[in-house]
């Protein structure tokens, strides 16, 4: 039958696209968004399909008078459909506007997301699943040109980016409806998309079906052109890693007077590229070099760093309190007794010594329960000169640098390393080597499992 056919043609796009982009494994647990709408219908419903093991999470901001709770009752019925767990969480975005002075949008995103981190580590999910289509990737990046952007805002929306994946990513929205209508789901609409005050759905509800009409294959030709960036961008980043290492020093601190000298005009946009992460704009690098040749000049970013010029040297501080992004020398507490998120994803399990079976796997470790006492803190945090590990299986310690050479780590795979450390004491180079350090011995009863899962 057609209807077999359709069904089973979208869920194989769907279990390729998790396979071919290493999105979960069999079984995972996983958190469902489910607004109500079709993309969340068809998600959830092919992920139980799929046998995955699913959570619904709904979230009602009462904007919408009736029809917020007309969405939640139908979510709802889906979920009782499908036999899968719902929680709902309901929402004061006003509160939330009045403490933080974000926008309504911003303050539904901050409190949407916020929970969802919270789930994913109540439930011990793998990851927060969403609904977005290839169309919605065609509008992101027309929204991103429409805005000015670099190659990154060119590449569509990410499969992955720390918890959130997005199975959907090549399917249309047409054999999403063909695919409820097979398995008899329904879904509601948001009347809101309707609305042209916000520029995506402009470009949604105008712009894009009068560009189709004249160029009926736009929206293929724009997702191929993303794929065809996603390694221009790959080659591009790797030339900024080469400049970062030359030019920003372990400490931080930036050689400004070197990077102009080497890059000449293109040190504006390098510089753009290394300091991203701190919201500094194009005209700000810009306006950066042009002082490259002053001393004592402070520039603000968004973040709340500041950059400080001084003598061709370039410094980041970071006031307390202020919204900065994570430094080099920065350790992340972590919690071993759950699995790791972000910011790195590492799976974590407890299991009687019977079950004890050791994979010769550099991307798993094995640790004696022992590690989980109170008295023990445990981190993440990048590598430093100097760090040293005692691995295990052998006598003595190594320094961290040399496992990387052995390994043949670039200078980017140095500086992207994660170290998980308890009392400061390296116990893993994350997907490398492990130590001496907790070891399931003969006396060993329970023990922990983790597993690094690169993304």
């Amino acid at each position: 039958m057609l209807s077999d056919s359709i069904k089973s043609e979208f869920l194989a796009t769907v279990a390729s696209t998790i396979s071919n982009r290493k999105l979960l494994e069999p079984g995972d647990r996983v958190i469902v968004a489910l607004s109500g709408g079709a993309d969340s219908v068809a998600l959830l419903a092919a992920l139980v399909m799929l046998g995955y093991d699913c959570q619904a999470a709904h979230c009602n901001f009462h904007l919408r008078g009736a029809e917020s709770n007309r969405d939640m009752r139908h979510v709802q019925d889906i979920c009782r459909k499908l036999e899968v767990n719902l929680t709902v969480k309901e929402f004061d975005v006003k509160a939330r506007q009045r403490a933080t002075g974000e926008s309504v949008e911003m303050a539904c995103r901050s409190l949407r997301y916020d929970w969802f981190e919270h789930l994913l580590i109540q439930e011990r999910a793998r990851a927060l699943a969403v609904g977005h289509h290839s169309e919605d990737s065609i509008e992101t990046i027309l929204l991103n040109l429409c805005r000015s952007t670099g190659i990154d805002g060119l590449r569509g929306i990410r499969y992955r980016r720390d918890f959130i994946i997005r199975p959907l990513l090549d399917c249309t929205r047409s054999q999403i409806e063909q695919f409820l209508a097979c398995v008899g789901l329904d879904f509601v609409e948001d009347s809101s998309n309707n609305s042209d005050a916000h520029l995506r759905n402009r470009l949604r509800n105008h712009v894009i079906p009068e560009l189709l009409k004249y160029f009926p294959q736009a929206g293929r030709s724009i997702l191929n052109t993303a794929v065809n960036l996603d390694s221009v961008a790959r080659i591009y980043h790797r030339a900024i890693d080469t400049y970062r290492d030359r030019y920003v020093s372990t400490n931080g601190k930036i050689d400004l007077a070197g990077l102009l000298t080497e890059a000449g005009d293109d040190a504006s946009t390098i510089l753009r590229e290394i300091l991203k992460d701190y919201g500094v704009t194009t005209t700000q690098c810009a306006d950066i070099v042009a002082s490259s040749s002053r001393s004592g000049l402070k520039f603000p970013t968004v973040t709340g760093a500041t950059i400080e010029l001084d003598r061709g040297v370039l410094s980041i501080n970071c006031s307390a309190g202020m919204s900065c992004p994570v430094k080099p020398t920065d350790s992340i507490p972590v919690d071993l007794r759950r699995d790791i998120l972000t910011p790195v994803n590492l799976r974590i399990s407890s299991h009687h010594i019977s079950e004890f079976a050791p994979e010769r796997d550099s991307a798993v470790i094995y640790l004696d329960s022992s590690a989980l006492s109170e008295e023990h803190k445990w981190s993440l945090r990048r590598w430093r000169e100097g760090d040293r590990i005692r691995p295990f299986g052998l006598r003595g310690s190594r320094l961290v640098s040399d496992l990387f050479s052995d390994a043949k780590y670039s200078a980017a795979d140095k500086r992207n390393a994660w170290l998980l450390t308890c009392d400061d004491d390296i116990v893993w180079v994350v997907g490398l080597r492990a130590s001496a350090l907790f070891p399931v011995t003969p006396d060993t009863h329970e023990f922990l499992k983790i597993k690094y899962r690169h993304t």
